[in-house]
């Protein structure tokens, strides 16, 4: 599998970008869903990679740039047609190892507090991930998970 840096627009990413979203709308209110959608992942402060097995698009992710010692993992996914094939740690690898060579300190994520997120609350925490209180522009909020893991040049 290969992890590329990627800018949004093939129609494989398009769409599993709106399968991502549409998957988040049952899970909680609307103010308590902070998927980025198109728009906020080609912002300035977000650098987006896909995961592709050949031709076939695996999975995405993001980092969002907060402080030059903090940054957060935004919008990980992995294809329906790849789940349990190591796509979500071969991503969350590459966003901790590119956090680290950019010089952050600090990695954080938001993730929802219901049962569909459990298997990404595992995996987080199985990474060094511990729950901390809400970060950036976050409030407290009971759809809520906010994680945290220092990161230093070991993790490059």
């Amino acid at each position: 599998m290969d992890i590329r840096l990627d800018n949004l627009e093939g129609p494989q990413i398009l769409e599993l970008l709106r399968e991502h979203l549409e998957s988040m709308a049952p899970t909680a209110p609307p103010e308590s869903r902070h998927a980025l959608d198109l728009a906020g992942l080609r912002s300035d402060d977000v650098t987006f990679w896909s995961i592709w097995d050949g031709a076939a698009l695996a999975g995405f992710g993001a980092l969002k740039h907060l402080t030059a010692a903090h940054a957060e993992i935004k919008s990980m996914r992995t294809a329906g047609s790849h789940l349990r094939r190591g796509v979500a740690s071969m991503m969350l690898r590459h966003l901790i190892r590119e956090a680290a060579v950019s010089g952050y300190s600090r990695l954080s994520l938001e993730t929802g507090s219901m049962e569909f997120f459990e298997p990404a609350r595992r995996l987080y925490a199985s990474f060094g991930f511990a729950p901390c209180a809400p970060f950036a522009d976050y409030r407290p909020d009971p759809n809520s998970v906010f994680m945290t893991r220092s990161i230093d040049t070991t993790d490059a």
